[in-house]
């Protein structure tokens, strides 16, 4: 049974997140093999310090390979958001999922920012990913069932959607046969 509170959450909140990850997400499906191969050499000549190993690791799947590491990652999104939408938005899952998911947006911006210009996502980070964070914390605190955020639940956030990521990468490649000349 769901209390008053939860009722003031409600879906837009917590599968809203799944939602708005969706819309980003496709703009990298559709942007991110053609933008980093056009992008690769200008980006090296840029920034001439960064180490070869560093350009080789970054490196993108092949687009298969990226197309199914997302499809895992919206496995974890919508895990997260269906928890979310079962407490009421206290899950702690879909608290760290919906931070995690604004910082991912920040870092989109501050990319395109480093490169004087368009990077995949960061079209919809100022247009969906940062308005939503900030649209379903200020409801979450609304309704009572924000969980104070602290620096160091922010860095852990981070740091398991960065997990996630390359879990999905590590998926994703054995699900497909994907070979990589990528040094490990």
């Amino acid at each position: 049974m769901n209390s008053p509170d939860d009722e003031k959450v409600g879906a837009a909140v917590t599968l809203g997140l799944l939602a708005a990850w969706a819309l980003h997400d496709a703009e990298e499906l559709a942007t991110v093999p053609g933008w980093w191969r056009r992008s690769l050499p200008a980006l090296r000549e840029r920034f001439p310090t960064v180490p070869e190993a560093v350009w080789r690791r970054a490196e993108p799947a092949d687009g298969r390979e990226f197309a199914v590491a997302v499809g895992v990652m919206a496995a974890v999104v919508a895990s997260a958001s269906a928890a979310g939408r079962l407490t009421g938005g206290r899950s702690a899952a879909y608290q760290t999922a919906l931070n995690a998911f604004g910082l991912h947006g920040l870092v989109h911006l501050a990319q395109a920012g480093l490169v004087r210009g368009y990077t995949p996502g960061s079209a919809t980070s100022p247009l969906v990913v940062v308005p939503f964070t900030l649209w379903a914390r200020h409801r979450l605190r609304r309704a009572g069932v924000l969980r104070a955020t602290r620096p160091r639940d922010l860095a852990v956030g981070f740091g398991l959607a960065g997990a996630a990521v390359a879990g999905s990468h590590v998926v994703a490649r054995r699900l497909t046969g994907a070979t990589s000349a990528r040094p490990r």
